[in-house]
């Protein structure tokens, strides 16, 4: 049930002019004011959503500031960041904030993610706000990819040269791919160039989607810990002034940690290999990419054995391409009545246990691609697609949840009163 909150009414004669011909505080009083009625129960992990928005405003300003300097040739791409860093005003302040931007923003997007597995908000009738999330995240990763190619250093270089090799994998025409992606048969200047536009183009691209995933949210309205849809209107409050207040908070902490990691710890998330200039003759012992793609890299080297015909690195690429889409599958994999983990407590093993998976992925593809590194890999792997695949679907049939309250409000009673 989603309720009606009272239109905006303009208070004095300005805003009646403005609204009758360009909306703009209509349009806010609907989407972050008092014209959108949220759960009044929503914990912190409801702000992430925010504090990625946040994020992704911080990587389109620096990103701005740092495409007005970058020079986009394989010859000059390293010495331009140089360039920047040393010779630009405040540029090592851009460059940094955009470096750390970029990991803050993945960390906010995955606690956004894994708070909606744990309180199915990917459950009907949500589903497509899920699905949009799911191709923010694709988008997200792309643009990241392009990005940390762009700096042209020893570990990008080797990294464009090996996730755009996944490409040759494609029967018959895998390698003609791959070589029109890169303009050649290595990277090369071309390569720069037209990762530069698509890094530059695809921010605006997310930008737009972010609004539809905002616009299918508001449509069917925010959901909550307990999973319980609103029934009264004692059980939701307006967003501005309260989750403001809760935002701004979360946002003056979210600030706070990344303006300690861009002046005292900004390389803490950086291969140190990435400061040594692109050399297509030396390769690096250990090719990684950025640590939010070391699960998925895991997934791709988990794979070391031909079958049914199949070359095991096509696996690997087939592994890490399910990897990401399966996301998109929850909404019909789970189909559990219950929607909050707080209520199904088979459930929440299994995912403590996934949260975990996800952390030693992470590890393993952080590793050299040798024993035990790719067993571990692989067992990491294999239960990562049996919580998709297997455990979600089957679990609604043999597990008993809790009683789940008829309402928000009994729900909060009840928690109130232990």
């Amino acid at each position: 049930m989603k309720l009606s909150p009272p239109p905006y009414q303009p208070k004095n004669t300005f805003t009646r002019w403005l609204d009758d011909r360009l909306p703009v505080i209509r349009l806010w009083h609907d989407v972050m004011g008092k014209g959108y009625l949220v759960p009044r129960n929503l914990n912190w992990l409801w702000n992430f959503g925010v504090l990625a928005g946040i994020a992704l405003t911080i990587q389109i300003i620096t990103g701005l500031a740092l495409a007005m300097h970058y020079v986009a040739s394989s010859n000059e791409a390293f010495n331009s960041i140089e360039a920047i860093m040393r010779y630009v005003g405040f540029g090592w302040l851009i460059r940094y904030g955009h470096m750390v931007g970029a990991s803050l923003f993945f960390a906010a997007l995955y606690i956004h993610m894994f708070r909606g597995v744990y309180y199915g908000s990917y459950k009907a009738p949500r589903e497509v706000v899920w699905l949009i999330g799911v191709l923010l995240f694709m988008l997200a990763m792309a643009t990241a990819f392009l990005g940390y190619s762009l700096v042209w250093g020893q570990m990008s270089y080797w990294a464009a040269q090996v996730i755009t090799g996944l490409f040759s994998v494609v029967p018959f025409v895998g390698e003609k791919i791959r070589i029109w992606v890169l303009g050649g048969f290595a990277p090369n200047a071309a390569t720069v160039n037209r990762f530069f536009v698509l890094h530059f183009t695809l921010p605006f691209v997310i930008l737009a989607v972010v609004g539809l995933h905002v616009w299918a949210l508001h449509r069917q309205g925010s959901g909550n810990p307990t999973g319980i849809e609103v029934k009264k209107v004692e059980e939701v409050v307006p967003m501005q002034p309260y989750y403001i207040a809760k935002d701004f908070v979360a946002i003056c902490v979210f600030l706070l940690i990344f303006c300690s990691l861009v002046f005292f710890y900004p390389n803490v998330f950086t291969d140190p290999d990435n400061y040594i200039p692109a050399n297509p003759f030396s390769t690096p012992a250990h090719i990684k990419p950025e640590w939010y793609f070391w699960p998925f890299y895991a997934v791709l080297r988990s794979f070391t054995v031909n079958f049914m015909g199949i070359p095991a690195k096509l696996w690997g690429v087939l592994g890490m391409g399910l990897s990401v889409l399966v996301w998109g599958l929850l909404p019909w994999l789970d189909n559990s009545p219950v929607r909050s983990g707080r209520y199904r407590p088979v459930f929440r093993c299994f995912f403590l246990l996934f949260l975990a998976d996800i952390l030693l992925l992470g590890f393993c593809g952080k590793q050299p691609a040798e024993e035990p590194w790719i067993r571990l890999g692989q067992w990491a792997s294999l239960y990562y697609f049996a919580f998709f695949l297997v455990i979600l679907p089957i679990l609604p049939l043999v597990e008993k949840t809790k009683a789940v309250p008829s309402s928000i409000e009994e729900a909060e009673k009840k928690r109130t009163d232990a």
